[in-house]
């Protein structure tokens, strides 16, 4: 969080992004957080928190949604590393969470592999409608990264690290608008 205020205030330190730190991380890795966000252009995790190499592992998918292979690629960090962050990364005027808020919303299917993002944010968008919402995609947007959150926080391979307290699972939101990440739910105690 530091490091996105330095975004938001303009006053970034670029840490770790030269050459004496890329030998350094050349033969092996220790990131302090995983980041799953939206592929969204206007979005990129290193730069939203001023990191540099070997400080993250970053997923980026379609409005963040997961699947067996991104669910392996989150645990790879805290499992294998010790890695003791996950944030799961939604943003404002977030396109693919748009798409599927109307594809949902009108019942008419989104072209080719689209489709499948859509069905996963079908549960967000359930949640969605059953309450009134200035910007439903907005809301939709949230309630999904809290809910990915939640199924990661509980999934049978990370519970155990969250319940030791060796590991934090984060819902965060990006605004394009300032630049700043809200944390959602999930913030640890310490």
């Amino acid at each position: 969080m530091d490091g996105n205020k330095r975004w938001v205030d303009g006053t970034l330190q670029h840490p770790d992004r030269d050459p004496q730190r890329r030998e350094f991380v050349a033969e092996a890795q220790d990131p302090y957080g995983v980041i799953l966000s939206c592929i969204d252009s206007r979005v990129p995790p290193e730069l939203v928190f001023d990191t540099g190499l070997g400080d993250l592992f970053v997923m980026r998918t379609g409005g963040q949604v997961v699947g067996p292979v991104v669910v392996g690629s989150v645990e790879y960090g805290p499992m294998t590393s010790g890695t003791p962050l996950v944030v799961v990364l939604g943003h404002q005027r977030c396109g693919a969470v748009k798409a599927a808020y109307e594809a949902l919303k009108d019942h008419k299917p989104l072209p080719g592999n689209l489709r499948s993002i859509a069905e996963a944010l079908r549960p967000a968008y359930r949640e969605t409608v059953k309450r009134q919402h200035a910007d439903p995609v907005d809301a939709m947007v949230r309630i999904h990264v809290k809910q990915t959150a939640a199924d990661l926080r509980t999934n049978k391979d990370l519970a155990p690290l969250v319940k030791k307290g060796e590991l934090a699972v984060v819902s965060a939101y990006y605004s394009l608008d300032t630049g700043r990440v809200e944390v959602l739910t999930g913030a640890p105690s310490a």
